[in-house]
Parts: C-alpha cells; sequence; structure tokens
C-alpha cells in the first residue's frame, strides 16, 4: 500500500472539529480538540469519538464515564488551536475559554455553538485511539447553524 496515498484518502473523509472535555472528581479538567466524532443511532441518541489512548481525557472519561463535545464553528480557528496543547484551568476558564459545569459535571465551553453531553455506554480499545461510545443525555444550541 502506498502510504502517501493512505493518508491522503483518509484525510478525505469530511470531519467537524470538537472540543472534548472531562472532568475529574477531583476537579481536573481535560479538554482537547477532536475530529473523529459521528452519530450513531438517534434511538438512543449515541454518539462516537476517538481518543487518543495515552492522553488525559481518555484517563478521565474512563474514571467518571461522561463527556462532553463542544461544537466548535466557522471562525473558530482560535479556539481549536487552544485545546491543540495540553489545557490550563484557571477558575472558570480553561486554556482562556470561559466554561460552566454542565449536567454530567463535564465542562461545557460558554463561546461554542452547540453541545452535547454524553454518558459512556461503551468503550473499544484498539491501536493509539479508543473508540468510546456515548449516550446523550444534554444538548444546547446557541447559535443556529450557516447555510
Amino acid at each position: 500500500m502506498d502510504a502517501d496515498a493512505k493518508k491522503t484518502a483518509l484525510r478525505m473523509i469530511p470531519y467537524g472539529l470538537y472540543v472534548l472535555t472531562a472532568a475529574g472528581e477531583d476537579g481536573t479538567v481535560s479538554a482537547a480538540t477532536v475530529n473523529w466524532v459521528t452519530q450513531v443511532s438517534f434511538e438512543p441518541p449515541l454518539v462516537v469519538v476517538g481518543v487518543k489512548a495515552d492522553s488525559l481525557g481518555h484517563s478521565l472519561i474512563k474514571e467518571v464515564g461522561s463527556f462532553a463535545l463542544n461544537v466548535l464553528g466557522k471562525g473558530q480557528q482560535a479556539q481549536a488551536f487552544a485545546f491543540f496543547k495540553p489545557a490550563e484551568r484557571e477558575g472558570q476558564t480553561i486554556s482562556g475559554e470561559p466554561f460552566r459545569t454542565g449536567e454530567t459535571g463535564a465542562p461545557i465551553l460558554e463561546n461554542t455553538p452547540a453541545f452535547v453531553e454524553c454518558t459512556l455506554v461503551d468503550t473499544v480499545e484498539k491501536g493509539d485511539h479508543s473508540i468510546f461510545v456515548g449516550q446523550v443525555v444534554e444538548a444546547g444550541v446557541s447559535q443556529q447553524p450557516e447555510g
């Protein structure tokens, strides 16, 4: 298999950008930009997200059994870049972005167009990422999508 062709073909799969957040019982938070996300069921409402196995978010999600996906919108490149490196919590901000605590305890970023909060219902651990299946228990939209 041609490695460059494989890489190019896989990068052509359309993705959105999200900030995956989780909080530990001790108040530790994790926030990371992710793009391996999809909806897998309407009833019950289920989503899946790929999470790097050696990340803080991975261990927190396994610890508490919940997470949030904060949907990034057009023009939010700065927010995406802010969460490419380890997140730092300062009061009610993570990496400079204000948040509130969601129903599951996961941080909900205040300046994103939408979010979903999930409880963990299944995990598939393969390769360098795990797939977390989450049941949507709360969702919100603060800005209607364009187009």
